[in-house]
């Protein structure tokens, strides 16, 4: 679910891609929200890998499951043990484009709106998302943020026990150039 945040977290880093430069960033942060009746299940990723091709408007992202903390040491364990199989899926993955990737001012301070797609891998399932992420372009630094919700069982995640949907937030911090 977190991967999904950091796809999301790619996709918004994409719309540099008007300075026609690839930004990345090795810490972009992933948050995974879960919330049941019961509990709200939070977890951070503060280690994704992030690309963006600003000439194409290509994103990618990849985070390590494993890399998802919390607060409650149990519920990491149950995360990683039980609903993302993390030893048989060890990552997730975001490959997409920036597809009003024009409308980004790279090289011009302001803040954008960026409509991303692409394919999410997550759990060893790929499936098609799209989200509006916020670039924000300041004295010549690009960051980029948003999130998406998914639906769990779309990713063959399914327990009684978890709700049904999780939002994965993304922020990449200020990206640098390739």
């Amino acid at each position: 679910m977190k991967t999904i945040i950091f796809t999301l977290v790619i996709m918004l880093v994409s719309n540099i891609a008007l300075a026609q430069k690839k930004y990345f960033s090795k810490t972009a942060t992933l948050s995974f929200v879960n919330k049941t009746s019961v509990e709200t299940i939070n977890a951070s990723n503060k280690s994704a890998t992030v690309v963006i091709d600003s000439k194409t408007g290509a994103v990618s992202f990849s985070a390590l499951i494993k890399s998802f903390t919390f607060t409650n040491a149990l519920m990491q364990q149950h995360f990683n043990d039980n609903y993302m199989e993390s030893g048989k899926f060890p990552k997730s993955d975001f490959k997409g484009k920036i597809s009003n990737n024009a409308d980004v001012k790279y090289t011009t301070d302001g803040t954008y709106t960026a409509k991303v797609a692409g394919k999410l891998t997550m759990h060893g399932v790929t499936k098609d998302v799209s989200t509006t992420a916020t670039i924000v372009v300041k004295s010549g630094k690009v960051t980029a943020s948003g999130s998406i919700t998914v639906t769990l069982k779309d990713y063959g995640i399914k327990d009684d026990k978890i709700a049904k949907t999780a939002t994965i937030s993304f922020n990449t911090g200020t990206l640098t150039e390739k």
